[in-house]
């Protein structure tokens, strides 16, 4: 449980300034930092107001519960202004917190929301606040071993101060969930080791007959194979510059820190006990994942690690998450000189409808790049890009889901995946056990090849086979004439 918080002076400085000079009377927003465990301790990164709704309404506003009787005189004006309380969007928050948690990299998280209130107001919000919390950290949920509270700061106007309260989240939130706990500025994001790595992935997902599996869409199929790759790469050793990871202390040295991950030689699970009366296909996840973590100085090399192999499996879950809300996005045939026998299907279904056992040809989807933008003192957030999108699509959620600024010059954008993670289809035999030769075609071009050399091989060990075996005939046949 974290007991103690501190925040990063110049960030939150630059925030009750922004809040001060805005008149506003209240506003909700997002928590950039992290909560280790390992510490006891919590950093606040920076605050990110949650902006206007789509229908050009805050997100947070004061919400009049008593009746203003002008008849009543000054004491019933006063009970009034003491009854006021916070309504919140929590639905658009959350949304908020979704979409931000994306372009976050390995070390730093949502941690929780803030709000900019007076304190009567925040006193007569509790349970609203506690619900935002809850519906917040769903939201921004996407690992298994994501922390199990939220921290709450309130920027009070009247007085001013700060306050932050830990939130444990359980199926029965209540008020009594909020603890305060310690808190107070200081420089965090100076003390921040930057942590990179390049990690090659190759997942082969089966793809059953209809009667034998409940999972027929992409979206299904997908998901289950993420999680089944994220229990292998828990358990991959590390190589940080070089040197295997072998004791669990804290990092010394200053700089980029380059990161390998070493996988174990174990059996896929994802196609093993399969045979090919189950199976009419196979569904190939492939491609390279850039990953970026930031470590504070205290923390041991061991939660680097284990923040670089939770922005992978992040990483991969986004961009399915992102082909899953483009209701327009399609599967389109791998060859290219057969654009005119498209199945129509393909191009008029969207992504999570595909079933795939229904396909008849091989199939290729690109999955969108990752790429990186400069963000505050050396830490870096990414956002992903369709193959038909631009930068202006990242400078545009950088303001928006971030209030950052958008970099000036497209330079500063870092592209480190030479090519996007993309997904296969075709036949199980085919792409479940490739020849070594398809293997290095495959690295050249992303298309797969239809087996026919196999084919080939195949007769010519036949009959090379039945040309033996009659040769032995006849010289067994000589043999028993001359005795």
């Amino acid at each position: 449980m974290v007991k103690a918080v501190v925040g990063e002076e110049t960030r939150l400085h630059l925030a009750e300034d922004r809040l001060s000079r805005s008149s506003l009377p209240a506003e909700v927003g997002l928590l950039m930092g992290k909560l280790s465990s390992t510490l006891d301790r919590g950093f606040v990164f920076d605050l990110v107001p949650t902006p206007r709704n789509d229908a050009g309404q805050p997100a947070c506003s004061l919400m009049e519960t008593a009746k203003d009787d002008k008849k009543k005189g000054s004491k019933s004006k006063s009970q009034a202004v003491d009854s006021s309380s916070l309504l919140i969007d929590k639905d658009w928050v959350a949304e908020h917190a979704r979409q931000v948690s994306r372009m976050l990299v390995g070390g730093m998280n949502v941690v929780g929301i803030y709000v900019w209130a007076s304190e009567i107001s925040f006193k007569n919000s509790t349970m609203v606040l506690c619900q935002t919390i809850k519906t917040v950290a769903e939201a921004a949920s996407m690992l298994e071993a994501d922390p199990d509270e939220k921290l709450l700061i309130h920027v009070c106007y009247s007085p001013r101060r700060w306050t932050c309260r830990n939130c444990t989240l359980s199926s029965n939130i209540t008020s009594s969930s909020l603890r305060p706990c310690d808190f107070k500025m200081g420089r965090v994001l100076t003390s921040l080791q930057t942590f990179k790595c390049l990690h090659n992935f190759d997942l082969r997902l089966p793809i059953y007959h209809e009667s034998a599996s409940t999972s027929q869409t992409l979206s299904d199929n997908l998901p289950h194979g993420i999680s089944i790759y994220a229990n292998e790469l828990r358990s991959a050793k590390a190589m940080i510059d070089g040197k295997l990871v072998v004791s669990d202390e804290t990092c010394t040295t200053d700089g980029l820190h380059e990161v390998e991950l070493l996988l174990p030689f174990t059996q896929a699970t994802y196609i093993g006990a399969c045979s090919q009366k189950d199976i009419i296909g196979v569904l190939v996840f492939t491609g390279s994942v850039c990953s970026f973590a930031h470590l504070n100085s205290k923390e041991p090399i061991s939660q680097a690690i284990a923040d670089i192999k939770g922005d992978i499996i992040r990483s991969l879950q986004s961009r399915l998450d992102i082909l899953c809300d483009e209701a327009d996005g399609h599967l389109s045939p791998s060859d290219d000189g057969d654009r005119e026998a498209r199945d129509e299907t393909l191009q008029k279904k969207p992504v999570p409808q595909l079933v795939l056992h229904s396909l008849r040809k091989i199939c290729s989807l690109p999955f969108p790049r990752r790429v990186f933008v400069p963000w505050l003192m050396g830490t870096f957030v990414c956002d992903y890009l369709q193959p038909s999108e631009t930068f202006e699509v990242v400078k545009d959620h950088c303001v928006e889901l971030m209030s950052m600024e958008a970099p000036s010059e497209t330079s500063k954008i870092l592209e480190p995946e030479a090519e996007a993670p993309s997904t296969i289809t075709g036949s199980f035999w085919d792409l479940v056990a490739p020849s070594s030769s398809s293997m290095e075609k495959s690295k050249e071009n992303p298309k797969v090849d239809n087996g026919q050399k196999a084919i080939k091989s195949t007769n010519i060990n036949f009959i090379a086979a039945v040309f033996f075996l009659l040769l032995s005939i006849i010289i067994g046949y000589f043999l028993v004439i001359r005795q």
